[in-house]
Formats: C-alpha cells, sequence, structure tokens
C-alpha cells in the first residue's frame, strides 16, 4: 500500500476553496519575550486591523497573569498576508492589555508608539540587523556542526557559497521568500560569521513600523524552522568560546541626518546617546555582557565609544555617510534577542533629549 507524506495530506487541504470564511493568526509577545499565537475564524477577508475584534488568551499559561484573574485582552494593531495558509488568510501582530484596559507590563509597544508621535514630524527611519542561530533539536549543537567537537575556527563562513561553509539555506530562502509574500519590508539576508548563524534586514520602517516589521519576520523565521523541524536561538551568545556572538544592530536616521549636512545632527545624537549608555544598555537584550566583551567586532559593555567605520565601537558611522556628510548611523550595542520597540523608542528620546 502507498503511503502518503503528512506534508501531502495538508497540501490537499490547502488547496480547497474557503467558503466566503478566513482564517486569521493572532501573534503576540509573553511574559518572557516570546511569540505566540492562536487562529480565529472571520466572516470576511480584513483589509485593515480595525476589521479585526478584540480578543483574549489564559494569562497565565504565558507568564502574564495569575491563575485568578488570568485574562490577557489582545488587540491587533499590523496586519500581514499569512504565508502558511495562503489565499485570503492572514496574521495580526497584537498589543497585550489587561482586563481594565490598561497596557500589559510587557507591552513595550504601547510606550513606543507615544514616543513615535511625539517625534513623527523628525520622519525617524530604523533598520534592523536581526541575527540568529539554528539548532538541531537531536545534537543541541548548531545546525550542520559535527556531533563531535567543533568544526573549523571562523573564517570561511561569513556570507559563504558551498558545501561546509552553509548549513540551512533552505530554511534561510524559504523565510525570505515568507516574509516578501507577507509584505514584512525585509531588505537582505547573509551568512554570518559562525556556521549556523545567519541574518536577516528589516527595514528602512518609519517611527512604530519597525518594531512591527521586525516581530512579523522573528515570527515567520520561527515557523518556517518549525516546518524543518530546527529551533531558532536569539540569545545574544548562543556559542561560548572564541564564536561571534549575535546581535541586532539598530541603523537609525531621521530627516534632517538624511538631508545636506546631516553629519552635524548624526553627531549631536550620538552625543547625547553616549550620556545615556547605562541607560540604553539596560534595555537592549538580556545576557548581553556576554556579547559585549570588546571582542568579536563590539564594544565593551562599560565603555561608550563612536567612530566611522568602526566595527568595534558602540556606534558606527558608515564611512559613505561620513564621505557625503548625511545619511545615519549604526547602533552596534542591542543583542539579538532585544525588543525592538524598546530599542527604537530609547534611541528616538535620546535624540531629542535635553541633556
Amino acid at each position: 500500500m502507498a503511503v502518503v507524506s503528512n506534508s501531502a495530506i495538508l497540501s490537499k487541504y490547502l488547496a480547497l476553496e474557503q467558503k466566503g470564511q478566513v482564517q486569521v493568526e493572532y501573534v503576540w509577545i509573553d511574559g518572557f519575550s516570546q511569540l505566540r499565537s492562536k487562529t480565529k475564524t472571520v466572516d470576511k477577508v480584513p483589509t485593515s486591523v480595525s476589521d479585526l475584534s478584540e480578543w483574549n488568551y489564559d494569562g497565565s499559561s504565558t507568564g502574564q497573569a495569575e491563575g485568578h484573574d488570568s485574562d490577557v485582552l489582545i488587540q491587533p494593531v499590523a496586519l500581514f498576508s499569512d504565508p502558511f495558509r495562503g489565499g485570503d488568510n492572514k496574521f495580526v501582530i497584537c498589543e497585550t492589555f489587561n482586563p481594565d484596559g490598561t497596557p500589559h507590563k510587557s507591552n513595550y509597544r504601547f510606550e513606543c508608539e507615544k514616543i513615535m508621535t511625539l517625534y513623527a514630524d523628525s520622519k525617524p527611519w530604523f533598520g534592523i540587523e536581526q541575527e540568529y542561530m539554528l539548532f538541531d533539536p537531536e545534537t543541541n549543537k548548531p545546525y550542520g556542526w559535527p556531533k563531535h567537537g567543533f568544526p573549523e575556527p571562523q573564517g570561511k563562513y561569513y556570507c559563504g557559497v558551498g558545501a561546509g561553509k552553509i548549513f540551512g539555506r533552505d530554511i534561510i530562502e524559504a523565510h525570505y521568500r515568507a516574509c516578501l509574500y507577507a509584505g514584512v519590508n525585509i531588505s537582505g539576508v547573509n551568512a554570518e560569521v559562525a556556521p549556523g548563524q545567519f541574518e536577516f534586514q528589516v527595514g528602512p520602517c518609519e517611527g512604530i513600523s519597525m518594531g512591527d516589521h521586525l516581530w512579523a519576520a522573528r515570527y515567520l523565521l520561527e515557523r518556517v524552522s518549525e516546518d524543518f523541524g530546527i529551533v531558532v536561538s536569539i540569545h545574544p551568545k548562543p556559542i561560548k568560546g572564541d564564536w561571534n556572538g549575535a546581535g541586532c544592530h539598530t541603523n537609525f536616521s531621521t530627516e534632517e541626518m538624511r538631508n545636506e549636512g546631516g553629519l552635524a545632527a548624526i553627531e549631536k545624537s550620538i552625543q547625547k546617546i553616549g550620556k545615556r549608555h547605562a541607560a540604553h544598555i539596560a534595555v537592549y537584550g538580556e545576557d548581553n555582557d556576554q556579547r559585549l566583551t570588546g571582542r568579536h567586532e563590539t564594544g565593551r559593555i562599560d565603555q561608550f565609544s563612536y567612530g566611522v567605520a568602526n566595527r568595534g565601537a558602540s556606534i558606527r558611522i558608515p564611512r559613505h555617510v561620513g564621505k557625503e556628510g548625511k545619511g545615519y548611523f549604526e547602533d552596534r550595542r542591542p543583542a539579538s534577542n532585544m525588543d525592538p520597540y524598546r530599542v527604537t523608542a530609547i534611541i528616538l528620546e535620546s535624540t531629542f533629549a535635553d541633556i
């Protein structure tokens, strides 16, 4: 008797036409800065978040509520096409709220949007470079690493091509296509310094949409990797020893910085940010001290520095920006597990702080 694979069975059902109803995946951030989701059937194709109703879930199971009063409300804020179900199906990034309507303490988007609205006239643009590592759950080692021992040292893997250098390109390509289909503003991907380590870039995005699009891209990466049976790690030091950590370099500019003579505004912003170094580090991700050591293309966590084309500095001004006298800067301190709402908010807030 012929054996039919689960994927073939699923494909058959996905090909069925829906009869006027669509599926919407509600995606939110839990109390551990991890993603959760569940599905709702809606009677018409939503064209904006205003077409979708508020929902709720059991916060006692996500680290966000006690069992005696466990409802947490979720409000849709950013709508995307669903690449897994296809058709008119959608997924939506949601904010979390307490039963009384106040933002949940794990809802960093709420305050971020206030800051983005306050300084909207400056037209703040962000671009985030998300580094991550793929892990094989059977060996608990990075995907493609030998079962015993270690691969060759760093050197040949960054933007590498060919077997023995790249492990998991099919996952990376699937994620890239999923982002493009969904409408995520993904601008590129590349293999990183350690084998099994990769990066994707999202942006430029203006204001609050930066956080929405990065979380959407993270959701899609988790879902794609789930299909491959591979685990995604965004820990800032996934492998101890002489291996690069993982960051979330955050590029930033205002309209003034992008215009002629903008370098002066860039340097003014950087100097203000430097005076609030400790406040920035406090929201730049957990275990970032394991990564910001002054080695492996990082600045020290206890020191602030900046320079043109300096990848060992806290903030780098790209060489072409220094030459042209306008553009953007790159904050290299945020860890790979940072919350983009917190990071983009404090960068913009510090830029206009009265210091």
